[in-house]
């Protein structure tokens, strides 16, 4: 089985594009919306300025908090889960289940299909419960890795990472089908030679 997507028919957009240059304060998640169909995702509702930030960007897009059908969490650090209470209305997806109100259901998310265009990857690294969603569109593959990546240039030595070898075995995994990468604290960037691994 592969990784890639079957189906090329998902949008996306950054809602707020994250930062950081350190593991200290001043911390802002990339915070992004993907469409397809009737599915209306926000990948990593985590920490940014004010909770306007999101709900602002999404009434640009036309979009209100109770539209969102699911929420995926790449991984539980608070700099990506902060505003996750948002979105009470939505599945919330993580690495071994799927919760709604108040009621959960076990799984585990490799390989999880949430339509043909948009699918869940188990990438530990960054942490042990690291996920990466995957979403075709028309013009390639994005690839929403989390802090696989904090930002385009890495950084290459995650100083948080429990495991480096499982780090850039993930990241590899990612690499081979992603034409978009989204970090989990910057812009989108096409990936090349250079990018770290």
């Amino acid at each position: 089985m592969t990784d890639v997507p079957a189906g090329r028919t998902a949008r996306y957009r950054l809602l707020f594009t994250g930062y950081t240059s350190s593991t200290g304060p001043g911390v802002a998640a990339t915070v992004s919306l993907i469409e397809d169909g009737d599915l209306r995702i926000v990948v990593d509702p985590g920490m940014v300025p004010t909770p306007s930030s999101l709900t602002g960007a999404l009434a640009r897009a036309g979009l209100a908090a109770a539209d969102i059908t699911d929420v995926v969490l790449s991984h539980h650090h608070p700099d990506n889960i902060m505003n996750v209470g948002l979105f009470m209305l939505a599945r919330v997806h993580d690495h071994k289940a799927v919760y709604r109100g108040d009621q959960w259901t076990s799984r585990d998310a490799d390989g999880v299909a949430l339509s043909d265009s948009v699918r869940l990857l188990a990438t530990p690294g960054h942490s042990d419960e690291d996920v990466t969603v995957l979403a075709g569109t028309p013009e390639g593959v994005v690839a929403f890795a989390g802090d696989l990546w904090w930002r385009p240039d890495g950084p290459a030595d995650d100083p948080v990472a429990p495991d480096r070898q499982r780090l850039r075995r993930s990241r590899e995994r990612v690499l081979a089908c992603a034409d978009v990468i989204v970090p989990g604290h910057g812009p989108a960037f096409v990936p090349g030679p250079g990018t770290v691994r």
